[in-house]
Order: C-alpha cells, then sequence, then structure tokens
C-alpha cells in the first residue's frame, strides 16, 4: 500500500515518516510498501529530517493548498496521514491568515481529492488545544470544542471538516489529537526547544506570565506510534485523544530544562503573558488504550534528557534554523 503524508518534513511528520520507514516494531506499517512525503518547506520543515536516498521514500515539494498537485498525488494514494499545519500559537496571534489558510483550506483540498479518488484511509491529526482551556478534569472526545486561539480554532474547524466528510460521504476519516509534544528535531520556537537552545547558547528564556499555566507532555515518538495505531487499528469516522501522562506548570518545567542544561533561575526572563493564553489542557485518552492498546512508552525524566543530549550534540541542525526569524515565548 502507497501512503501520502503531508508536511512530513517536519517535526512530527518526519518522525512518523522516518519510524514508519525503520519498521521497528510490528505495529510499524507492515501493510505500507511506499511513503510520499508532501510539504511546502516552511521554516518550520527541513529535508535534513528526512532520508531522501530511501528508494521507499518519495519527497514533493508543494502546498496542501494546490489542488492540481493534490489531485494527481491523491489518485496514487491508497491512504493519507495528515500532519500538515501551521501549528505556533503565538504566530497565529501575530497573523491568522496562514493558519486559515494551510489548516482550514488545505484540509479541505485534501479531503476533496481523496474523496475523489477512493482513497481507502485518512487520518486527520489534530491537537488537544481544540477543547480550549480545561480548569479540571479532562477533556473526552465528546467534550464540546472550546478553542481560543486562532491556531486551535483553525484545527478545530479543520476537524469538522474532516468528519464532515466521513459523515455525508462514508470517506474513512480518523481523526487524533494530542497533548504537547516534544522530542528531537523539533524547530527551536516551541518551549523546550527554544529553552535548550538558549541556554546552552548562554542566553536567557522567556516565561510567560506567572508559569503557571498546565501541559501534559507527550515524545513525539509516542504520539506517532497512537498516529500509527489509529491508522492500523482505529473505526471510521471515530475520534482519538493521545495523551502523555505527565502533566507540569510551565514553571515546573522550566526548572527541569534548567537542571538538564546546568543553568540558574537567574536566566530566566518573565514576560508579559501571551493573549487568550489557555491556562490548562488535559485529554482523556481512555479510548485510545481500552480500543487500541496505546500506551506512551517515554518515561517523561528520560525523554527530557534525551532530548536535551540531542540538542547538545546537533547544533549543525538547530543553529541555522535558529537564525531565521523566531517570535519567541511558550505554547
Amino acid at each position: 500500500m502507497k501512503l501520502l503524508v503531508t508536511g512530513a518534513a517536519g517535526f512530527i511528520g518526519s518522525t512518523y515518516a522516518r519510524r514508519l520507514l525503520a519498521r521497528g516494531g510490528a505495529e510499524w506499517g507492515p501493510d505500507v510498501s511506499h511513503v510520499t512525503v508532501l510539504d511546502k518547506l516552511t521554516y518550520a520543515g527541513t529535508l535534513s529530517n528526512l532520508d531522501t536516498a530511501d528508494p521507499r521514500l518519495t519527497f514533493v515539494h508543494g502546498d496542501i493548498c494546490d489542488a492540481d498537485l493534490v489531485d494527481t498525488l491523491m489518485a496514487r494514494a491508497g491512504q493519507v496521514v495528515h500532519f500538515a499545519a501551521e501549528s505556533h500559537v503565538d504566530r497565529s496571534i501575530a497573523g491568522a491568515d496562514p493558519f486559515v489558510r494551510t489548516n482550514v483550506e488545505g484540509t479541505h483540498t485534501l479531503l476533496q481529492a481523496a474523496l475523489r479518488h477512493g482513497v481507502e484511509r485518512f487520518v486527520h491529526v489534530s491537537t488537544d488545544e481544540v477543547y480550549g482551556s480545561v480548569e479540571t478534569g479532562f477533556s473526552p472526545e465528546t467534550a464540546v470544542l472550546d478553542p481560543n486561539s486562532p491556531y486551535a480554532a483553525s484545527k478545530a474547524a479543520s476537524d469538522l471538516i474532516a468528519l464532515a466528510y466521513h459523515r455525508t460521504h462514508g470517506l474513512d476519516v480518523r481523526v487524533t489529537r494530542c497533548s504537547n509534544n516534544y522530542g528531537p528535531h523539533q524547530f527551536p520556537e516551541k518551549i523546550i526547544p527554544l529553552f535548550i537552545t538558549n541556554l546552552l547558547d548562554g542566553e536567557d528564556v522567556p516565561l510567560y506570565g506567572d508559569g503557571l499555566n498546565v501541559r501534559d507532555w507527550l515524545h513525539v515518538e509516542d504520539h506517532c506510534r497512537g498516529v500509527e495505531l489509529v491508522r492500523t487499528k482505529g473505526s471510521p469516522g471515530e475520534i482519538y485523544n493521545i495523551g502523555g501522562g505527565t502533566a507540569l506548570t510551565n514553571r515546573e518545567l522550566t526548572g527541569r530544562l534548567l537542571d538538564a542544561c546546568g543553568a540558574g533561575w537567574s536566566r530566566v526572563r518573565y514576560v508579559e503573558d501571551r493573549k487568550g493564553h489557555d491556562r490548562r489542557y488535559a485529554v482523556q485518552d481512555d479510548k485510545a488504550r481500552d480500543e487500541l492498546g496505546y500506551r506512551p512508552r517515554h518515561d517523561f525524566a528520560a525523554g527530557l534528557a534525551e532530548t536535551v543530549a540531542w540538542y547538545r550534540d546537533n547544533r549543525p541542525w538547530w543553529e541555522p534554523l535558529k537564525r531565521s526569524a523566531l517570535t519567541g515565548g511558550s505554547r
């Protein structure tokens, strides 16, 4: 089976593609013979994230909003895993146009082509941010969507469009919603890689507000394995939350990063809180656990230490990216 993966030159999509082609476990792509990656190579995507010499992988430089290109690629695809998205909240606050275009219009373009060519399966990768801030408890897949940022609103819209294609047209659509991801190859604008690379360079780190916003942390490989379980074992028209099981305030996370990088609190610079900053995200992922056998395998302390080590050892990867325009701040 030939798989089309969108956005796989970025952090999460490239991890999925690499893991899929490595076939390091029985649950990874036993039915996949070839992977085609469609990526626009925006600031957050780089070919160095992929092994383009692998004959089982074809890279196509293009935009998911390009209907003609998408139609050509979809005609050759058996299934689709859709990661491509504008994903940085700060950037969406500064200007929402690319978020609406890519996340909403781009997803619709893909769905139209998938329906037209009778694609067998369409996995749409989304985020816990569509549920909005949760004061207590956990958001199940049936929770009312209450997005606050333009980014989250654009992802919520794309979720609903994708599910509508299942309910209206019968297209096999499966939606995943994940917690905050961390791990190697993450573009250094999100809080963990931004703070690590700043600290490694002897710079301060910017902590929003009082630092008490809570996020659940999910290693990128656990997320990608969850996506693969949904692709291979999930049910059409269903939504699956994928959690990490490690909830921390941004202040607690900062403390761990300072310790890992051998720095003190004098390196922390408190900055004005972000507009509409969600206080707490928390998803209930019992459905993925019970129906698919999903379990996060990465211990957070070990995973964070490995992530810090990766950035310490891979300056040639992130230094050129860091020189590009970054907004700073934390997700």
